[in-house]
């Protein structure tokens, strides 16, 4: 009984540890989803200056504009490739907080498992006990009738 009770206390520790992996884990789905979204808006920006480029490529337009137009272009993309690369290290990032969480769980379930067995098993150990014991009884009142 004593040694359930020790496991008993680790899984409470891994619980903990899986409810803190969890946490973690959450955090780095909302940093990737709010580094996505940067990425698409910025995504939008650079197709509508594209079209807006495009449109006033067939107006008159000075070239000092277009060379506008061409720079801010460009500064999208640059901020494009910067916000690509931090979404690929939130999802790596994310990729790794899950694998942590899946062995957080598996843990924890190792432990209930591992106490589970050991409770049937005392469980089983009690029965016999308790078995042998009405034997024994069932013996001492068949052997005392006998005698009479």
């Amino acid at each position: 009984m004593a040694e359930t009770v020790v496991l008993n206390k680790l899984l409470h520790v891994r619980e903990r540890e899986k409810i803190a992996a969890q946490k973690v884990y959450q955090q780095s789905i909302d940093f990737f989803e709010a580094i996505g979204t940067q990425l698409y808006e910025l995504l939008k920006k650079k197709e509508a200056a594209e079209a807006s480029y495009e449109a006033s490529l067939s107006d008159m337009t000075t070239l000092e504009k277009l060379r506008e137009q061409v720079r801010y272009i460009e500064e999208l993309n640059h901020h494009i490739v910067r916000l690509q690369e931090e979404v690929n290290q939130a999802r790596n990032n994310m990729e790794s907080k899950q694998e942590q969480l899946t062995n957080a769980h598996i843990e924890m379930k190792k432990f209930e498992k591992l106490i589970e067995t050991r409770e049937k098993n005392e469980i089983e150990i009690q029965q016999r006990k308790e078995k042998a014991s009405m034997d024994e009884l069932s013996i001492y009142q068949f052997l005392n009738h006998k005698n009479r």
